[in-house]
């Protein structure tokens, strides 16, 4: 393509110098569409999918078993620690009693239950149950976060919300991640049916704490999400929005700030879809085990839960892709019944382990759930800022982002391309004339240094600007402008 046609096709386009998007030196992936103005030719947002990787743990001790989940995973220093609730579904009808445990890592990959001596099981605590119930209310579900509040004194670095009796979230905290207190004898919030993960962290961007929590509206599971000053009184929940997303049973939330752009939030809930007695479900992985459940409760058999993608930049209204981020996969076993393939809360960097591959992002999922004597968590990998990417194929495409001023003179993008793709770049000014231009870059690179073949994007900063990309057999997953 000829910078003329690359010219021409926003030729007469009225820019909006007086409304420009701010974005500083932030960090933006695309995600969503809410810097894209248009796409040309054959560029489009495409979806990526993790890819499976070894086992992280097998819950197999005596107090596990084939229920467990809701894995909440924090990095603290040094140490990645994981919180998760361990029970067994051996006999559905007759359930374990849950418990709250505790595992930890040094690199985020390979995983150890330390004996805690915390709570006594089978008359032993050499175990690695944290917690046997939350205020009076069994141990359902427990999701803690590193406190970054300045206010929060050094005793309660560490919070967390649960389940308790009477019914409701509770708020509790610790000065070291495995002794906790329960901060208030009575829930924090109630309007809700809490039975999933609940998350709360703290969100530095609006100075208070967010929770998200399930609840039914008109019998179809969805998330809600409140704010509070001080971790005790909140406000009133509000269910998220989904702009042009279709109704969807959601259970877990898995909502979090992305840490390498923090004004944005994505979130992995799982969507659960009842499919019938059909001939699919019949020639689905372990049937046996599926008809036995089912006999219970007709949904145990033909339920099954898949991972999903979601995105925000306030925190309530998220674009969610309708295609699984995590499908069930290629399997004879381990995926395919309710309650598998729900995605631990956080995402974590990790080495790659792959010869001179960069770091990676780790995510963890369930799987074996409901099923025999035990349940498994397993990890994933993902490129970083990799969960979408402005795409066209070989046959070409643009993509036009919408009026932005930057800070800094330094244009850094996380993109690949084929051998035989590319990538170029241009920054437009008011009139549509070109301030900078790129050569057609290619390769694969999570930062690379755009440099200019005709002008210079310094000229350009705190100016209100266009950006053309031209791709070919490329991705464009992040941008960000800088020193």
């Amino acid at each position: 393509m000829t910078r003329r046609s690359l010219l021409g096709s926003l030729a007469g386009a009225a820019f909006a110098a007086d409304s420009p998007i701010h974005l500083g030196s932030r960090r933006e992936l695309l995600v969503d569409d809410f810097l894209i103005e248009r796409f040309t030719g054959q560029a489009r947002l495409r979806l990526h999918h993790p890819e499976r990787r070894e086992i992280a743990l097998v819950h197999d001790a005596p107090w596990e078993g084939s229920g467990t989940g809701y894995h909440k995973i924090i990095r603290d220093g040094d140490k990645f620690r994981m919180y998760y609730k361990a029970w067994s579904l051996k006999d559905p009808k007759r359930p374990s009693k849950l418990h709250i445990a505790y595992a930890e890592s040094s690199d985020g990959i390979r995983w150890t239950k330390p004996d805690l001596g915390l709570v006594e099981f089978n008359g032993s605590r050499r175990n690695n149950i944290l917690l046997a119930e939350v205020h009076g209310g069994t141990a359902h579900d427990f999701s803690p976060f590193i406190d970054s509040n300045p206010k929060a004194g050094a005793g309660a670095k560490y919070k967390a919300v649960g389940y308790g009796k009477p019914h409701g979230l509770y708020a509790l905290h610790s000065s070291n991640g495995l002794h906790w207190k329960v901060m208030s004898e009575t829930p924090i919030i109630t309007d809700g049916k809490f039975d999933t993960q609940n998350i709360a962290f703290f969100d530095p961007s609006i100075g208070k704490y967010r929770a998200y929590i399930r609840d039914f509206d008109n019998n179809r599971r969805d998330i809600k999400t409140c704010v509070s000053d001080d971790f005790i009184h909140w406000t009133r929940p509000e269910w998220l929005s989904y702009v042009g997303a279709p109704p969807e049973q959601l259970y877990v939330n898995q909502v979090q700030r992305y840490y390498r752009a923090p004004h944005l939030y994505v979130g992995f809930p799982a969507r659960y879809t009842d499919r019938g007695w059909t001939e699919s479900a019949r020639q689905l992985p372990e049937r046996e085990a599926r008809e036995k459940r089912a006999a219970i409760t007709t949904r145990y058999g033909t339920t099954v839960t898949d991972g999903l993608f979601m995105s925000s930049r306030d925190g309530k209204s998220f674009h969610r892709w309708d295609e699984a981020f995590l499908r069930p996969g290629l399997r004879t076993r381990h995926n395919w019944s309710y309650g598998d393939n729900y995605i631990a809360c956080d995402l974590i960097e990790t080495a790659s382990g792959e010869d001179d591959q960069p770091n990676v992002l780790s995510l963890f999922a369930t799987e074996s759930y409901f099923t025999g004597d035990e349940s498994r968590l397993r990890r994933y990998t993902l490129r970083i800022d990799g969960f979408a990417s402005a795409f066209a194929p070989l046959g070409g495409g643009e993509l036009i982002i919408k009026p932005f001023v930057f800070e800094g003179a330094r244009l850094g993008i996380n993109y690949s391309t084929s051998g035989g793709g590319s990538l170029r770049i241009q920054l437009l000014g008011t009139g549509d004339e070109v301030l900078a231009e790129s050569e057609a870059m290619y390769g694969d690179a999570l930062d690379r240094t755009v440099m200019w073949t005709r002008g210079d994007s310094a000229r350009a900063a705190g100016k209100p600007v266009r950006m053309r990309v031209e791709l070919k057999d490329a991705d464009l997953f992040s941008f960000q402008f800088g020193a």
